[in-house]
């Protein structure tokens, strides 16, 4: 079974997520989605939050189970070995993204050489959106609705309602 890692924030998981999960679902047998915890970041939603935010989101897609979520801290590739999988999704928006992403990919081939990283590029209408532009416009009032599924819109809108 062809097992690929798709780690990331997911603070919230968007449009432009679903659809690189859609493209690697197409490449690998099965994706595990898995919630980085990153101490570095304020995330809005907790890792439970955001790992039900995702399982709403994805359900259209895993019907037959190709797609399980966890949450993982640590490195990547380790978890990765654990997994038994033979690749990590990322997804490239933009020759920013890709110095970024690809200085990780060496490191984690160096770190362990048989995990690959595999690089997925989003529809060009997504090319622009990211969680954290999200977040703000959610913050702000903006209307969300074509960057984000509706419970993900619903969730994020009334967490900034709180504040």
């Amino acid at each position: 079974m062809k097992v690929a890692i798709y780690p990331g924030t997911f603070d919230p998981i968007t449009y432009g997520h679903l659809d690189v999960l859609e493209r690697a679902c197409r490449l690998f047998d099965h994706i595990v989605i898995t919630v980085a915890k990153n101490p570095a970041k304020s995330p809005v939603f907790s890792a439970a939050e955001r790992m039900e935010l995702i399982r709403e989101a994805v359900s259209h897609l895993n019907g037959d189970g190709k797609i399980s979520i966890e949450t993982f801290d640590g490195l990547i590739v380790n978890y990765a070995r654990e997994k038994k999988a033979r690749a990590i999704i990322r997804g490239l928006r933009a020759i920013s993204d890709f110095e970024y992403e690809l200085q990780m990919a060496l490191v984690n081939r160096r770190l362990n050489a048989d995990v690959s990283t595999v690089f997925l590029m989003p529809h060009e209408k997504y090319t622009y959106l990211n969680s954290s532009i999200v977040r703000e416009l959610a913050s702000l009032g903006g209307d969300i609705s074509n960057f984000v599924p509706p419970i993900v819109e619903e969730r994020l809108l009334a967490k900034f309602k709180r504040k």
